[in-house]
């Protein structure tokens, strides 16, 4: 009787190591789900690295308001950091770095007008509270120079923030999602990621959650169609901007120092916000859905 050698059943070591390839490579080079994992073990390693420097040198969790000169400070490491890790995955892959996120024309254009769209949503929502009694403009804080500089300073902080946290959610991260999982399933699962990203935030409220995973799949709306993340940068930082220094209302719970209004909500945390601010407000979630139709209106039918 004829028997199979043991070095046979096992298979060949050409055969082995074509079968480890494909556990790693497939057509586009790197898998999805590998990429995302060291993508995300570079970019700890880097976080950890430079928190850990930083924190010799200021202390990353001040007690009360936070100053800007700290939140500058903080957010251009986070962005050095975040994009440090994208150039060195794009090198692996060979890829450009921009290639997530930040490519095709009128960047500036976009920038500008998610800016704006941010800014006038934003007003619009404390318009609604205002005028309904949930929320209550006490005065102007700041004047003079002082105004243009906390101005200034929270404005650059902000745009620093919108650059951070749309690499990290929706630059390498959901290119990379989508062609493993489809760019849908991507935006929902990295929407799900920005909302728990905020738990730890003092003041923060399971609505404000909602909100902000909700308020993601819109940026992630506007990636679909814009092929850029230029509009959701300028739409995050011009909310946030408004949020922390023009009305001076928590951002996310937190509260930043030096801005130009105070206000003080009024009435049940459900409509006013709280603690968390006017995005935790149940008037926030039909204005989104207002964007997002606005936004299938100007590039969707022109598409």
């Amino acid at each position: 009787m004829q028997t199979t050698p043991p070095e046979a059943s096992q298979g060949s070591p050409a055969r082995n190591g074509s079968a480890l390839r494909r556990t790693f490579l497939g057509a586009q080079g790197l898998r999805a789900g590998w990429s995302v994992l060291l993508f995300l073990a570079i970019y700890q390693l880097f976080e950890t690295a430079a928190m850990t420097a930083l924190g010799h040198f200021v202390s990353l969790k001040p007690k009360g308001s936070i100053p800007p000169g700290l939140a500058l400070i903080r957010e251009s490491c986070e962005v050095l950091v975040v994009l440090s890790a994208t150039s060195l995955m794009a090198r692996i892959e060979k890829r450009r770095p921009l290639s997530f996120g930040y490519t095709g024309d009128r960047k500036i254009i976009r920038l500008l007008s998610g800016t704006i769209w941010g800014f006038v949503g934003l007003s619009v929502l404390i318009g609604v509270l205002c005028k309904t009694g949930f929320m209550v403009i006490d005065g102007r804080s700041l004047g003079g120079f002082s105004a243009w500089k906390y101005a200034l300073a929270w404005g650059l902080v902000f745009l620093l923030v919108g650059i951070f946290e749309e690499s990290l959610l929706r630059g390498y991260l959901q290119y990379t999602l989508s062609r493993g999982i489809g760019f849908w399933w991507a935006a929902s699962l990295l929407s799900l990621a920005f909302s728990l990203w905020h738990v730890g935030n003092s003041g923060e409220s399971p609505l404000g959650l909602l909100s902000l995973g909700a308020g993601g799949f819109v940026f992630c709306l506007s990636l679909w169609y814009t092929k850029t993340l230029w509009w959701a940068i300028g739409f995050h930082a011009g909310w946030d901007w408004g949020q922390s220094y023009f009305y001076g209302t928590p951002n996310s719970g937190l509260v930043m120092k030096g801005h130009l209004l105070t206000e003080h909500p009024s009435g049940h945390p459900l409509w006013s916000g709280g603690t968390a601010g006017p995005e935790a407000s149940l008037f926030l979630l039909p204005l989104l859905i207002l964007v997002a139709i606005s936004m299938w209106i100007w590039w969707g039918r022109r598409r």
